[in-house]
Protein backbone atom coordinates (compact mmCIF):
# COMPACT_ATOMS: atom_id res chain seq x y z
CA UNK A 1 0.00 0.00 0.00
CA UNK A 2 1.31 3.46 -0.95
CA UNK A 3 1.66 6.03 1.82
CA UNK A 4 2.33 9.76 1.97
CA UNK A 5 6.12 10.23 2.17
CA UNK A 6 5.67 12.99 4.75
CA UNK A 7 2.92 12.02 7.20
CA UNK A 8 2.51 8.32 6.39
CA UNK A 9 -1.20 8.54 5.52
CA UNK A 10 -2.20 5.55 3.42
CA UNK A 11 -3.80 6.11 0.05
CA UNK A 12 -7.34 4.87 -0.42
CA UNK A 13 -10.86 5.81 -1.43
CA UNK A 14 -10.85 8.86 0.81
CA UNK A 15 -7.21 9.89 0.32
CA UNK A 16 -5.71 10.42 -3.11
CA UNK A 17 -1.92 10.43 -3.21
CA UNK A 18 -0.18 12.45 -5.91
CA UNK A 19 3.28 11.76 -7.33
CA UNK A 20 6.13 14.19 -7.04
CA UNK A 21 5.96 15.67 -10.55
CA UNK A 22 9.73 15.96 -10.87
CA UNK A 23 10.98 12.49 -9.94
CA UNK A 24 7.88 10.25 -9.50
CA UNK A 25 9.69 8.49 -6.65
CA UNK A 26 7.36 9.44 -3.81
CA UNK A 27 3.72 10.43 -3.24
CA UNK A 28 2.01 12.97 -1.04
CA UNK A 29 -1.50 13.42 0.35
CA UNK A 30 -1.36 17.24 0.20
CA UNK A 31 0.69 20.20 -0.98
CA UNK A 32 1.42 20.96 2.70
CA UNK A 33 3.05 17.55 3.18
CA UNK A 34 5.04 17.95 -0.01
CA UNK A 35 6.43 21.29 1.14
CA UNK A 36 7.29 19.99 4.62
CA UNK A 37 9.09 16.96 3.17
CA UNK A 38 11.08 18.90 0.56
CA UNK A 39 14.19 19.40 2.70
CA UNK A 40 14.50 15.60 3.11
CA UNK A 41 13.53 14.75 -0.45
CA UNK A 42 15.29 17.38 -2.59
CA UNK A 43 18.64 15.58 -3.08
CA UNK A 44 17.06 12.33 -4.22
CA UNK A 45 14.51 14.28 -6.26
CA UNK A 46 17.12 16.31 -8.14
CA UNK A 47 19.24 13.21 -8.80
CA UNK A 48 16.31 11.21 -10.19
CA UNK A 49 15.01 14.20 -12.18
CA UNK A 50 18.39 14.53 -13.88
CA UNK A 51 18.37 10.80 -14.67
CA UNK A 52 14.89 11.01 -16.19
CA UNK A 53 15.90 14.04 -18.26
CA UNK A 54 18.97 12.21 -19.59
CA UNK A 55 16.88 9.18 -20.53
CA UNK A 56 14.85 11.41 -22.83
CA UNK A 57 17.78 13.55 -24.00
CA UNK A 58 20.05 10.67 -24.97
CA UNK A 59 17.41 8.54 -26.70
CA UNK A 60 18.25 7.95 -30.35
CA UNK A 61 15.61 9.64 -32.58
CA UNK A 62 13.93 7.35 -35.11
CA UNK A 63 14.88 9.71 -37.93
CA UNK A 64 16.34 13.13 -38.60
CA UNK A 65 14.13 16.18 -38.27
CA UNK A 66 13.64 16.44 -42.05
CA UNK A 67 11.92 13.03 -42.13
CA UNK A 68 11.14 10.90 -45.20
CA UNK A 69 9.87 11.86 -48.62
CA UNK A 70 6.14 10.97 -48.64
CA UNK A 71 6.39 9.62 -52.21
CA UNK A 72 9.51 7.42 -52.38
CA UNK A 73 9.55 6.94 -48.57
CA UNK A 74 13.34 7.36 -48.44
CA UNK A 75 14.95 9.64 -45.84
CA UNK A 76 15.38 13.18 -47.12
CA UNK A 77 19.07 14.21 -47.02
CA UNK A 78 20.04 16.49 -44.14
CA UNK A 79 20.62 20.03 -45.46
CA UNK A 80 24.37 20.60 -45.75
CA UNK A 81 24.28 24.13 -47.13
CA UNK A 82 21.69 26.77 -47.95
CA UNK A 83 23.10 26.80 -51.49
CA UNK A 84 22.27 23.12 -52.07
CA UNK A 85 18.55 22.38 -52.12
CA UNK A 86 17.70 18.67 -51.95
CA UNK A 87 14.00 18.96 -51.20
CA UNK A 88 11.11 21.40 -51.58
CA UNK A 89 8.04 22.14 -49.48
CA UNK A 90 4.85 22.54 -51.51
CA UNK A 91 2.46 25.23 -50.29
CA UNK A 92 -0.67 23.30 -51.33
CA UNK A 93 -0.20 20.36 -48.94
CA UNK A 94 2.91 21.29 -46.89
CA UNK A 95 4.62 18.08 -47.98
CA UNK A 96 8.40 18.16 -48.29
CA UNK A 97 9.32 16.29 -51.49
CA UNK A 98 12.80 15.09 -52.41
CA UNK A 99 14.44 16.29 -55.63
CA UNK A 100 14.30 12.79 -57.10
CA UNK A 101 10.51 12.64 -56.94
CA UNK A 102 10.20 16.23 -58.15
CA UNK A 103 12.40 15.42 -61.15
CA UNK A 104 10.42 12.25 -61.92
CA UNK A 105 7.17 14.24 -61.76
CA UNK A 106 8.52 16.87 -64.17
CA UNK A 107 9.50 14.15 -66.65
CA UNK A 108 6.03 12.61 -66.34
CA UNK A 109 4.37 15.94 -67.02
CA UNK A 110 6.56 16.65 -70.03
CA UNK A 111 5.94 13.22 -71.52
CA UNK A 112 2.16 13.43 -71.01
CA UNK A 113 2.03 17.17 -71.81
CA UNK A 114 0.45 17.93 -68.45
CA UNK A 115 0.45 21.29 -66.66
CA UNK A 116 2.84 21.61 -63.67
CA UNK A 117 1.42 20.25 -60.43
CA UNK A 118 2.40 19.11 -56.94
CA UNK A 119 4.09 15.69 -57.10
CA UNK A 120 2.12 14.55 -54.05
CA UNK A 121 -1.43 15.96 -54.14
CA UNK A 122 -1.50 16.98 -57.85
CA UNK A 123 -2.68 20.50 -57.00
CA UNK A 124 -1.82 22.85 -59.89
CA UNK A 125 1.39 24.77 -59.33
CA UNK A 126 0.61 28.37 -58.29
CA UNK A 127 1.16 30.78 -61.17
CA UNK A 128 1.84 33.85 -59.02
CA UNK A 129 3.45 34.66 -55.67
CA UNK A 130 0.08 35.90 -54.43
CA UNK A 131 -1.56 32.56 -55.20
CA UNK A 132 1.30 30.73 -53.48
CA UNK A 133 1.01 32.97 -50.41
CA UNK A 134 -2.73 32.31 -50.25
CA UNK A 135 -2.11 28.56 -50.14
CA UNK A 136 0.54 29.02 -47.46
CA UNK A 137 -1.77 31.07 -45.26
CA UNK A 138 -4.44 28.38 -45.50
CA UNK A 139 -1.90 25.92 -44.12
CA UNK A 140 -0.92 28.45 -41.44
CA UNK A 141 -4.57 28.70 -40.38
CA UNK A 142 -4.54 24.90 -40.04
CA UNK A 143 -1.51 25.27 -37.68
CA UNK A 144 0.67 23.09 -39.89
CA UNK A 145 4.11 23.17 -38.18
CA UNK A 146 6.13 22.79 -41.40
CA UNK A 147 4.36 25.75 -42.98
CA UNK A 148 4.61 27.81 -39.79
CA UNK A 149 8.36 27.27 -39.79
CA UNK A 150 8.71 28.15 -43.48
CA UNK A 151 6.63 31.32 -43.16
CA UNK A 152 8.71 32.21 -40.12
CA UNK A 153 11.86 31.83 -42.21
CA UNK A 154 10.39 34.13 -44.86
CA UNK A 155 9.63 36.79 -42.27
CA UNK A 156 13.11 36.39 -40.80
CA UNK A 157 14.74 36.88 -44.21
CA UNK A 158 12.81 40.14 -44.69
CA UNK A 159 14.00 41.42 -41.31
CA UNK A 160 10.68 40.93 -39.48
CA UNK A 161 12.22 38.98 -36.63
CA UNK A 162 9.38 39.55 -34.15
CA UNK A 163 6.82 37.94 -36.48
CA UNK A 164 9.25 35.15 -37.35
CA UNK A 165 9.62 34.31 -33.66
CA UNK A 166 5.84 34.10 -33.24
CA UNK A 167 5.58 31.64 -36.13
CA UNK A 168 8.46 29.55 -34.77
CA UNK A 169 6.89 29.49 -31.31
CA UNK A 170 3.63 28.14 -32.74
CA UNK A 171 5.49 25.53 -34.78
CA UNK A 172 7.63 24.48 -31.80
CA UNK A 173 4.47 23.85 -29.76
CA UNK A 174 3.71 21.09 -32.27
CA UNK A 175 7.21 19.67 -31.83
CA UNK A 176 8.86 21.15 -34.95
CA UNK A 177 12.58 20.59 -34.35
CA UNK A 178 13.70 23.15 -36.94
CA UNK A 179 11.70 25.86 -35.17
CA UNK A 180 13.11 24.84 -31.80
CA UNK A 181 16.59 25.20 -33.29
CA UNK A 182 15.87 28.68 -34.67
CA UNK A 183 14.45 29.73 -31.30
CA UNK A 184 17.61 28.47 -29.58
CA UNK A 185 19.64 30.79 -31.83
CA UNK A 186 17.25 33.67 -31.14
CA UNK A 187 17.65 33.38 -27.36
CA UNK A 188 21.37 32.74 -27.56
CA UNK A 189 22.10 35.78 -29.72
CA UNK A 190 19.34 38.06 -28.46
CA UNK A 191 17.74 38.58 -31.88
CA UNK A 192 14.59 40.57 -31.17
CA UNK A 193 14.45 39.27 -27.59
CA UNK A 194 16.44 39.43 -24.39
CA UNK A 195 19.21 36.84 -24.24
CA UNK A 196 18.00 33.91 -22.16
CA UNK A 197 20.37 30.99 -21.59
CA UNK A 198 17.67 28.86 -19.96
CA UNK A 199 15.38 29.20 -23.00
CA UNK A 200 18.37 28.74 -25.30
CA UNK A 201 19.19 25.39 -23.70
CA UNK A 202 15.55 24.29 -23.59
CA UNK A 203 15.00 24.86 -27.30
CA UNK A 204 18.40 23.42 -28.25
CA UNK A 205 17.67 20.23 -26.31
CA UNK A 206 14.15 19.97 -27.75
CA UNK A 207 15.57 20.35 -31.26
CA UNK A 208 18.12 17.60 -30.57
CA UNK A 209 15.43 15.29 -29.16
CA UNK A 210 13.44 15.94 -32.34
CA UNK A 211 16.29 14.73 -34.53
CA UNK A 212 18.06 18.00 -35.40
CA UNK A 213 21.61 16.89 -36.14
CA UNK A 214 23.36 20.25 -35.70
CA UNK A 215 21.52 20.93 -32.44
CA UNK A 216 22.74 17.55 -31.22
CA UNK A 217 26.28 18.26 -32.43
CA UNK A 218 26.27 21.63 -30.64
CA UNK A 219 25.21 20.01 -27.38
CA UNK A 220 28.17 17.66 -27.73
CA UNK A 221 30.53 20.57 -28.38
CA UNK A 222 29.25 22.34 -25.28
CA UNK A 223 29.83 19.23 -23.16
CA UNK A 224 33.35 18.89 -24.58
CA UNK A 225 34.17 22.46 -23.58
CA UNK A 226 33.01 21.63 -20.04
CA UNK A 227 35.31 18.61 -19.98
CA UNK A 228 32.42 16.12 -20.08
CA UNK A 229 33.88 13.91 -22.83
CA UNK A 230 31.57 10.97 -22.13
CA UNK A 231 28.46 13.10 -22.58
CA UNK A 232 29.96 14.80 -25.64
CA UNK A 233 30.64 11.41 -27.23
CA UNK A 234 27.06 10.28 -26.55
CA UNK A 235 25.68 13.35 -28.30
CA UNK A 236 28.02 12.97 -31.28
CA UNK A 237 27.24 9.27 -31.67
CA UNK A 238 23.52 10.07 -31.83
CA UNK A 239 24.20 12.83 -34.38
CA UNK A 240 26.45 10.56 -36.45
CA UNK A 241 23.69 7.95 -36.53
CA UNK A 242 21.56 10.61 -38.23
CA UNK A 243 24.23 11.25 -40.87
CA UNK A 244 25.80 14.39 -39.36
CA UNK A 245 29.19 15.20 -40.94
CA UNK A 246 30.60 17.39 -38.11
CA UNK A 247 29.69 14.73 -35.54
CA UNK A 248 31.55 11.88 -37.25
CA UNK A 249 34.58 14.16 -37.67
CA UNK A 250 34.46 15.02 -33.97
CA UNK A 251 34.23 11.34 -33.06
CA UNK A 252 37.23 10.64 -35.29
CA UNK A 253 39.16 13.17 -33.23
CA UNK A 254 37.99 11.54 -29.99
CA UNK A 255 39.09 8.15 -31.34
CA UNK A 256 42.55 9.55 -32.16
CA UNK A 257 42.77 10.90 -28.60
CA UNK A 258 41.69 7.59 -27.10
CA UNK A 259 38.45 9.00 -25.68
CA UNK A 260 36.30 6.74 -27.86
CA UNK A 261 37.15 3.06 -28.36
CA UNK A 262 37.82 1.53 -31.77
CA UNK A 263 34.68 -0.56 -31.43
CA UNK A 264 32.45 2.42 -30.57
CA UNK A 265 33.91 4.57 -33.35
CA UNK A 266 33.53 1.74 -35.86
CA UNK A 267 29.89 1.25 -34.88
CA UNK A 268 29.21 4.99 -35.19
CA UNK A 269 31.01 5.15 -38.56
CA UNK A 270 28.96 2.29 -39.99
CA UNK A 271 25.73 3.89 -38.71
CA UNK A 272 26.76 7.23 -40.26
CA UNK A 273 27.52 5.58 -43.61
CA UNK A 274 24.21 3.72 -43.45
CA UNK A 275 22.27 6.93 -42.74
CA UNK A 276 23.93 8.75 -45.64
CA UNK A 277 23.52 5.77 -47.98
CA UNK A 278 19.82 5.47 -47.15
CA UNK A 279 19.22 8.92 -48.67
CA UNK A 280 20.59 7.94 -52.08
CA UNK A 281 18.65 6.54 -55.03
CA UNK A 282 19.02 6.40 -58.84
CA UNK A 283 16.11 8.84 -59.10
CA UNK A 284 17.87 11.37 -56.87
CA UNK A 285 21.15 10.89 -58.74
CA UNK A 286 19.32 11.62 -62.00
CA UNK A 287 17.84 14.79 -60.49
CA UNK A 288 21.27 15.96 -59.34
CA UNK A 289 22.78 15.30 -62.77
CA UNK A 290 19.97 17.08 -64.62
Amino acid sequence: MMCCASCGTAGGDEVTLKNCNACHLVRYCSVKCQREHWSQHKLACKKRSAELKDEILFKQPESSYVGDCPICLLPIPIPKSQDIVRSTMYSCCSKVICNGCIHANILREIEARLPPSCPFCRHPTPKTDAENDLLLMKRVEANDPVTLHQVGMRRYCTGDIATAIEYWKKASQSGDAASHYKLSSVYHEGWGVQKDLKKFMYHLEQAAIGGHDIARYNLGAMEERKGNDDRAAKHWIIAANLGCDPAIKALKGFYAQGVVSKEDFGTALRAYQGAVGATKSPQRDAAEAA
